[in-house]
């Protein structure tokens, strides 16, 4: 592995902030929640501060944890590297954001979605619009269908099966996202997270939290809602939810979307 091009140290001028969030996630290792912004990696560190991990600024369009201090990224370098390739490729860091390497694709993917499930990883790849599966973690990868796609989810006990959200609703593939079919009845959702094989949470165009218990063949809106479309969410269980809306806000909701509050707030919003 080489080192990636997000070692970008911060400009001394204004900060600039976190920016459009990307991606939202929490480190197993200390229960940390950290955000993924426009200008960078973020760890929360109370109602209203949120500290950029290293100093550095790079524009993180996809975030998953996916282990104790272990996270996946793309997306694209800070504006002061004016030399480096536009986009990252999948990069992974193993000291939560400390430092990072480029696992593949630096330079021409920008993944803005990824998702783990057991031995494989799935990835929505914006350049060439199609769905992406790896054997190895992102060293590899195989090519699979094409979709417009948001976001993605699937099981470790299913691992061949993986959802998507997209423009035309959610779909399934059953053969690791070379062929997608409509999930029928579905609501129209914007995110989605499966932490099981049978358990479904997402986030519909209204930000109303929607559940299936059997794999999509149902749905149930427990009552929870955002105050506004969701551009990041993850169910870091099927009880603990977070999300962030446009205005940067992280929601949490810790009864599986029954109800949410507030864990942070960014100081001028």
């Amino acid at each position: 592995m080489t080192a990636c091009a997000q070692q970008q140290e911060a400009p001394s001028s204004a900060d600039p902030g976190i920016g459009h969030v990307h991606g939202v996630g929490v480190d197993p290792s200390d229960g940390a929640v950290y955000v993924a912004g426009h200008y960078g990696l973020f760890k929360v560190t109370g109602a209203d501060t949120a500290q950029r991990v290293a100093g550095r600024i790079a524009d993180h369009m996809g975030f998953t944890v996916i282990g104790p201090k272990t996270f996946l990224a793309s997306g694209h370098p800070g504006e002061a590297d004016a030399s480096a390739p536009p986009h990252l490729g999948l990069i992974r860091t193993a000291d939560a954001g400390a430092t990072w390497t480029t696992v593949s694709e630096g330079g021409s993917a920008d993944f803005h979605a990824l998702q783990l499930a057991g031995d494989t990883l799935y990835a929505y790849d914006s350049q060439t619009g199609r769905v992406r599966s790896s054997a190895d973690q992102g060293a590899t990868w195989t090519q699979g269908a094409e979709e417009k796609v948001v976001d993605l989810a699937a099981t470790a006990t299913r691992p061949e099966r993986v959802y998507a959200t997209t423009q035309d609703g959610v779909r399934v593939s059953g053969d690791k996202g070379q062929k997608f079919a409509p999930v029928p009845g579905a609501p129209t959702l914007t995110h989605l997270d499966a932490p099981d094989d049978k358990t479904l949470i997402g986030t519909d165009v209204e930000g109303r939290i929607q559940v299936s218990a059997d794999a999509g063949a149902t749905w149930r809106a427990p009552g929870g809602s955002l105050p506004g479309q969701a551009g990041a969410f993850t169910a870091v269980d099927g009880k603990r939810l977070l999300a962030a809306t446009e205005d940067g806000v992280i929601h949490q909701s810790e009864d599986g979307g029954v109800s949410f509050s507030v864990v942070f707030r960014p100081a001028a919003t």
